[in-house]
């Protein structure tokens, strides 16, 4: 409940300030992930930290290393189409799951912008999915 809160106090503030002050959780970036609810249909919108890599963001599905995927994950699976808003950018972009190869690649400069991603790993039996949101 409390994470909710915190979450949806942060999207006010990112967008009023749009990113400055709030656009970063120590070294690492966030952006604004807007998704279509798996059931509802319905928008949502969380931060996510991110790496950036010329037209692709990509973020880590860690849940804070629980045994299932979040929300906004399997929403995802569910409907690609998505929205990220950097600083006070919106961007159309699709989902796709990084293949392995590019989980290699990608991850140690993700661990490298947020070490407590391989703590939420060491936490969990799931491979944590690192998810590549591309320009639409």
């Amino acid at each position: 409940m409390l994470r909710a809160l915190f979450a949806k106090l942060h999207v006010i503030l990112y967008r009023l300030l749009r990113g400055r002050l709030v656009g970063r959780w120590g070294k690492a970036p966030v952006l604004l992930l807007t998704t279509r609810g798996r059931r509802s249909v319905r928008l949502r919108t969380t931060p996510v930290l991110y790496l950036a890599e010329s037209d692709v963001y990509a973020v880590v599905a860690t849940n804070d290393g629980a045994p299932r995927d979040p929300g906004w994950f399997l929403n995802l699976a569910a409907h690609p189409q998505a929205e990220v808003e950097v600083g006070g950018k919106r961007i159309a972009v699709t989902a796709e799951t990084a293949t392995d190869d590019e989980r290699t690649r990608l991850w140690p400069a993700l661990r490298n912008i947020y070490p407590n991603y391989q703590r939420d790993q060491d936490r969990t039996d799931r491979q944590l999915p690192i998810v590549l949101l591309r320009r639409a």
